[in-house]
C-alpha cells in the first residue's frame, strides 16, 4: 500500500528494498506495534551497534492505560538543547553539520537511507501543521520503534492511507536512524534539518521525541510561516471564564519550562483549599490566599500555536490555532496523589490509549502520573511526560481564538542579599508592547530547567522562544514577530515569574495568580494608582496593588526591592545581570535586515531607555 503515499523515488527506493513495509492508517495499529506484537506486555527495542553489540534504547511496557516507555539512559530522558544540526546549505544563523563535522552531511545520509533499506518499517502519513496551513509528510521508523511512530501520530495526527488520494504530495518526511546516535555521534541526540529544494528532511538520529518528533515537527512548521510571512508561537493559550462569565484568552509564552502547560492546570490547592502564595526561603514563613472559587478553564494550545493569515479577521487583537493533535505534557510537578485531580483522572482512566515517558509502571499495571522513573538512587527524573490527546481535555476549543492578553514565563532562581540574582521580578509586570518584543528575542531559559539538559547559569532560546527548533534566519523571525506586535495594538502584555520571586518559593502560582486577577478584571486600563515604573526598566511597570476576591498581595511579592531579605542593593544587582543577559543576546539582532523599528527598539535597550521610551516606539491602543 505504500504507493498511495507518493513517495519522491529516492523513498520509493526505500520501500522497494525494505524486507517489510507496515503502512499504518489508526493509532490502534501503532499501539499495536509498540510492544512488537499485540500480545507482548514488555519489549526492549534494540539495535545491534557495531563495537557495542546488541544495545537496548529503551523499555516498552503495555499497561492498562497504555504503553509506558523508559530510555536506559538518564542522558536520554530530556531534550538536548544542542540537538538540531543544519545538514543544508540554505541560509541558515544554526551551525551547518559541516561546520561542526568537518565534512558534508550527504555521505551519512545516504548510510541512514541504506541502513532503513534493510529494516522492517514502520511508515505513515500526516500534516505538519494543520489543513491549509500545513504540508502532506511521512514517517519512516524501524518498525521495532513503534512506540516513537505512535507518539508521532499522537502528537501530529495520522492520515488513513485509504483517504489519501492524487493530491497527497509528501514535503516534509522524518526518517528514524536510531543506532547512528552511537555509530556517528559518541551517543548524542542529533537531529538534522535538511531542507532540499521540494523536501523538508528530518533526520532523528536517537528516539526521544522531544528534538524531533515534537520540535523537529514544530521546525518544519515554523519554516512554512518563515516562508508564507506568518508566525507559529511557542505558546499555551486558554480562555479563562469568571465565576461571574466574563471571559479573556491568554497566551502564554516562554522558554522549556516557562510554564505554559501550567498555564492550561488549575491553580494546585494545599489540603485545607488554600493557596500556598510562596514560602520564605530564609524565615520558612509561609503566605497563602483564599479563593472559593477559581475561574473556569478552557485550553486552546498547549506548546504549539498558528497566526495564520486566514486566521486574523479582527482588527487590533491577534487569532490563534492549534498546530496538534495532541499535548506532550510534562508532569515533574505532580509527585503525590491529588496534587492535579483533573490530569491525574484523564491519564489514570482514559478513553484510549495513552504513551507515557519516564513513567515507572510495570507491564499490565496502571501508569500513574506521579511515579517518575529515577535517574539515580532518591533522584527522580525531572522530565516525566504523557501524551494526551486533544478530545480528552475537558472543555478544550477546536476554533481559533481572539487573543487578550500576551504572557511570557521565565524560571527565575531565589535572589537574596547573601546571592543576589535575576530572580527580581514580581508576581506579574505589565509591558509595553516593544519590551514585550524584546523578552521574545532574549526568551531567557531560566532556572533549573526540567525539560532539557541545561548548563548552569542564565541562557537564551531566542526568538519567541521557539528558535532552538528553528533552521533559518533570526532576524527574519525577529521582523515576524515585531509585525504582530505593531500590528495588534489593542493586546496586553504582561511578564510572570515561576519557582522564585526573591527570597519566596513560589513555584507557578504567580502565573495563575496573575490569570485570576486579570480576567476578574477583564479589558479595564491599569490606573497610575495600580502600577509604578519598575525600578528595572526591562520589567516595564511592576504592580502596586493588587486584591484577589478580597485578598490583597503584599507588595513585596509585586515589587521585590521592597523585601528585607532582597532590599535595593541586591535587586539592583539583580537588575545589573539581566541588562547584562539582554545585551549580550541583543547584539545578534542588530544586523542589516533587521527592521528600522526593530532597530530603534533595540537601540533604546542599548540606551538605557525606560519605560515611558518603549511605549513611545509602539503606541498601545
Amino acid at each position: 500500500m505504500w504507493q498511495k503515499l507518493n513517495p519522491p523515488e529516492e523513498i520509493a527506493e526505500i520501500f522497494r528494498s525494505a524486507p517489510k513495509v507496515v503502512v499504518a492508517s489508526t493509532l490502534d495499529e501503532l499501539f499495536a506495534l509498540s510492544t512488537g506484537t499485540p500480545d507482548n506486555s514488555f519489549y526492549e527495542v534494540a539495535y545491534d551497534v557495531p563495537g557495542k553489540g546488541q544495545t537496548v534504547e529503551a523499555t516498552v511496557a503495555r499497561v492498562r492505560n497504555g504503553i509506558a516507555v523508559n530510555y536506559v539512559e538518564p542522558y536520554m530522558r530530556r531534550r538536548d538543547p544542542d540537538s538540531l544540526v543544519v545538514g543544508d546549505e540554505d541560509a541558515t544563523d544554526k551551525l551547518t553539520y559541516k561546520q561542526i563535522y568537518g565534512e558534508e552531511f550527504e555521505p551519512v545520509r545516504a548510510s541512514a537511507l541504506e541502513w532503513l533499506k534493510g529494516q522492517e518499517l514502520a511508515v505513515f502519513a500526516f500534516t505538519a501543521g494543520q489543513p491549509g496551513m500545513g504540508v502532506d509528510a511521512l514517517a519512516i521508523a524501524p518498525l521495532n520503534a513503534g512506540f516513537f511512530a505512535l507518539g508521532l501520530a499522537m502528537l501530529q495526527g495520522i492520515t488513513p492511507v485509504e483517504e489519501l488520494d492524487a493530491d497527497f504530495q509528501p514535503k516534509a518526511v522524518l526518517f528514524v536512524a536510531p543506532p547512528f546516535r552511537h555509530t556517528h555521534f559518541k551517543g548524542k541526540q542529533i537531529v538534522v534539518h535538511n531542507r532540499r529544494p521540494d523536501l523538508y528532511e528530518i533526520f532523528s538520529f536517537n528516539l526521544y521525541p522531544g528534538p524531533s518528533a515534537k520540535k523537529g515537527v514544530y521546525g518544519i512548521v515554523i519554516d512554512i510561516g518563515a516562508r508564507e510571512g506568518w508566525v507559529a508561537p511557542h505558546c499555551s493559550t486558554v480562555v479563562v471564564v469568571t465565576p461571574y462569565d466574563n471571559a479573556i484568552v491568554i497566551m502564554h509564552e516562554g522558554a522549556s519550562g516557562g510554564g505554559k502547560s501550567e498555564m492550561l492546570e488549575q491553580a494546585h490547592r494545599e489540603s485545607d483549599g488554600r493557596l500556598l502564595l510562596g514560602e520564605n526561603v530564609i524565615t520558612g514563613e509561609k503566605r497563602y490566599v483564599t479563593i472559593p472559587r477559581t475561574c473556569d478553564l478552557k485550553p486552546v494550545t498547549d506548546d504549539m500555536a498558528i497566526c495564520h493569515p486566514s486566521l486574523q479577521r479582527y482588527h487590533g487583537r491577534m487569532r490563534v490555532t492549534d498546530a496538534e493533535d495532541a499535548w506532550f505534557v510534562r508532569v515533574n510537578h505532580i509527585d503525590s496523589y491529588g496534587v492535579d485531580p483533573s490530569l491525574e483522572r484523564i491519564t489514570a482512566q482514559p478513553s484510549q490509549p495513552l504513551l507515557f515517558l519516564n513513567i515507572d509502571a510495570a507491564p499490565n499495571s496502571r501508569a500513574l502520573i506521579w511515579e517518575h522513573i529515577q535517574d539515580a538512587p532518591g533522584k527522580p527524573c525531572p522530565n516525566p511526560r504523557v501524551i494526551v490527546p486533544r478530545n480528552l481535555v475537558p472543555n478544550v476549543i477546536k476554533e481559533p481564538v481572539t487573543v487578550d492578553v500576551r504572557s511570557f514565563g521565565v524560571r527565575t532562581p531565589p535572589c537574596t542579599k547573601e546571592n543576589p540574582t535575576y530572580g527580581i521580578i514580581g508576581l506579574f509586570h505589565i509591558l509595553p508592547p516593544a519590551l514585550a518584543w524584546l523578552w521574545r528575542l532574549v526568551s531567557p531559559r531560566g532556572y533549573d530547567n526540567p525539560s532539557i539538559v541545561s548548563e548552569e547559569g542564565m541562557s537564551s532560546e531566542g526568538v519567541g522562544s521557539y528558535w532552538p527548533f528553528a533552521a533559518g534566519k533570526m532576524v527574519r523571525q525577529a521582523n515576524l514577530l515585531l509585525e504582530q506586535f505593531d500590528q495588534f495594538r489593542q493586546m496586553r502584555y504582561i511578564l510572570t515569574p515561576n519557582q522564585y520571586i526573591g527570597a519566596w518559593r513560589v513555584g507557578f502560582m504567580p502565573q495563575w495568580l496573575a490569570r485570576e486577577y486579570l480576567a476578574r478584571r477583564g479589558n479595564a486600563k491599569f490606573r497610575p494608582e495600580h502600577i509604578r515604573a519598575a525600578r528595572s526598566p526591562l520589567l516595564g511597570y511592576a504592580l502596586h496593588n493588587v486584591h484577589v476576591e478580597g485578598y490583597q498581595i503584599p507588595r513585596w511579592f509585586l515589587q521585590v526591592d521592597t523585601q528585607p531579605e532582597v532590599g535595593v542593593e541586591a535587586y539592583d544587582q539583580g537588575a545589573s545581570m539581566l541588562r547584562d543577559f539582554f545585551l549580550r543576546c541583543l547584539k545578534d539582532f542588530n544586523q542589516p535586515d533587521l527592521t528600522p523599528l526593530g532597530r530603534q527598539i533595540i537601540e533604546c535597550c542599548l540606551d538605557g531607555g525606560i519605560v515611558s521610551d518603549y511605549e513611545a516606539l509602539i503606541k498601545a491602543e
